[in-house]
């Protein structure tokens, strides 16, 4: 018998002046709407550029770009200055991203999902973000790019998502300007719309349609993915800046995608729900190479490489009850992203759930403890060759299997490990390994041990 149905029963067997007083204590304290009740778990929301480098900022970039609620979100933030994508390219990071497990385990390590699906999905037995807080009570949605597999079992609705409004990958998008999306399993064409503001537009009714129930919201831009395009208006300014058209189209992608943002942070505020709204901003990976190279901190390599350049990204959180504004120095990886919000939101996953993560509770704390020492990355096209585009970091260590090529490689590599020290070389530029053999041949060791297990559990049965 709920509280408000005692109250009733009192009242209307006209009790003692006493017991009236007591029920009315009841109704007061133990109602939701008597706003004395038991807070309710913070609501997520988990946005996802793709392709944006740390150098996209413009609070990061001297101004070249234009992102003012970006750099007003990462001024209201805990900002992590090494903070690290599972992947150089987009299905395995998400995949990593989703489950807080390395990509490899995931089954997702490569990126045609046409071609290889196989290879490009995450397993099904595998559990995800989703699913997750699906089973703690949570509305879920998934507004954006799932490039985590095809095929009815695969699809975001069986993987643990209420809603879907997206597209699976690169073929439902001929442009910004021309693109489909599946709508909770209906496809549906559009041709007078941008898609960047479109994606903002679905997020922001998200919001308001669920305002009242506890809810993770996936916002997974595709800008400033290819095909680039925007606006003529929108590009001219960057054009009269003196920017090549590529990258003056690659900026004003990411002006409108910083606008959209702002509109959904925006929508936050105008529903009270801005306190009780853990809101998570990064990127998949750093800039294509197959787009004019633009500005990005001086790092070495882009996507595709395990170099700092393609996978070291922006990476902010924001929860104003919880943690005041800072910066961390902590290393940080996607499959951290899980272990925290599991912590944060008390969420109850499967008790046999094995996460390569850990929870950044206690950095966002303060406290620099609870993440792991090493951490890993590795990619190629189709099945993996582990001595191609692999490194590990521990410390300010960094061991490199060099990158080859962005296409399938046909050989293992035979090139020899680099390391470097990123405290003094963040560049990436000096090798000494010669200078540090023991660290060097220990941490290749670590390298290929971890390689070995990955693959082992990659293909597990």
């Amino acid at each position: 018998m709920g509280a408000k149905t005692e109250v009733n029963l009192v009242l209307q067997k006209n009790a003692c002046p006493i017991a009236v007083v007591f029920a009315l204590l009841m109704l007061f304290f133990c109602l939701p709407e008597a706003g004395f009740a038991e807070q309710s778990k913070p609501n997520v929301i988990l946005i996802l550029a793709d392709d944006m480098g740390l150098g996209d900022l413009s609070c990061l970039n001297g101004g070249r770009s234009r992102t003012p609620k970006l750099d007003k979100l990462k001024s209201q933030s805990v900002w992590f200055n090494q903070a690290y994508s599972a992947a150089p390219v987009c299905a395995p990071a998400r995949a990593a991203l989703l489950t807080g497990r390395y990509p490899h385990r995931t089954g997702a390590v490569t990126l045609n999902m046409e071609k290889y699906p196989e290879l490009a999905r995450i397993r099904k037995d595998e559990t995800t973000m989703a699913d997750v807080f699906r089973s703690s009570g949570y509305v879920t949605g998934l507004i954006g790019k799932w490039h985590s597999g095809i095929g009815r079992e695969y699809h975001p609705l069986a993987r643990g998502f209420d809603e879907y409004q997206g597209f699976t990958g690169y073929l439902h998008v001929t442009s910004y300007f021309d693109y489909r999306l599946d709508v909770q399993d209906r496809t549906q064409s559009f041709s007078n719309r941008y898609l960047t503001t479109d994606l903002s537009n679905r997020a922001v009714d998200f919001v308001r349609r669920h305002k009242k129930d506890p809810f993770f919201l996936h916002l997974a831009h595709y800008a400033p993915h290819r095909p680039i395009g925007a606006p003529k208006e929108r590009i001219a300014p960057y054009l009269d800046k003196g920017f090549d058209r590529e990258t003056a189209t690659v900026y004003a992608m990411i002006e409108i995608m910083d606008e959209g943002i702002g509109d959904l942070l925006a929508e936050l505020d105008r529903l009270g729900l801005r306190d009780d709204t853990i809101v998570i901003f990064s990127s998949d990976n750093g800039p294509d190479p197959l787009v004019s190279t633009r500005f990005n901190l001086q790092l070495r390599g882009n996507k595709y490489t395990v170099y700092e350049g393609g996978i070291h990204v922006p990476f902010m959180i924001r929860w104003p009850k919880r943690f005041p504004p800072g910066e961390r120095d902590d290393v940080i990886h996607f499959t951290d992203v899980l272990p925290t919000l599991i912590d944060l939101c008390e969420l109850k996953p499967p008790s046999d759930l094995k996460l390569d993560g850990g929870s950044l509770s206690a950095v966002l704390s303060g406290e620099h403890k609870g993440l792991p020492d090493k951490r890993f990355w590795q990619w190629n096209r189709k099945v993996p060759r582990y001595s191609h585009n692999a490194a590990m970091r521990e410390g300010d260590w960094k061991l490199v299997r060099p990158f080859v090529t962005r296409r399938i490689p046909k050989n293992e590599s035979k090139r020899p490990p680099v390391l470097y020290n990123l405290a003094s070389d963040p560049a990436e530029s000096r090798d000494v390994s010669r200078k540090n053999p023991e660290r060097a041949s220990r941490m290749a060791a670590d390298l290929e041990a971890w390689s070995k297990e990955v693959e082992k559990d990659r293909c597990r049965p």
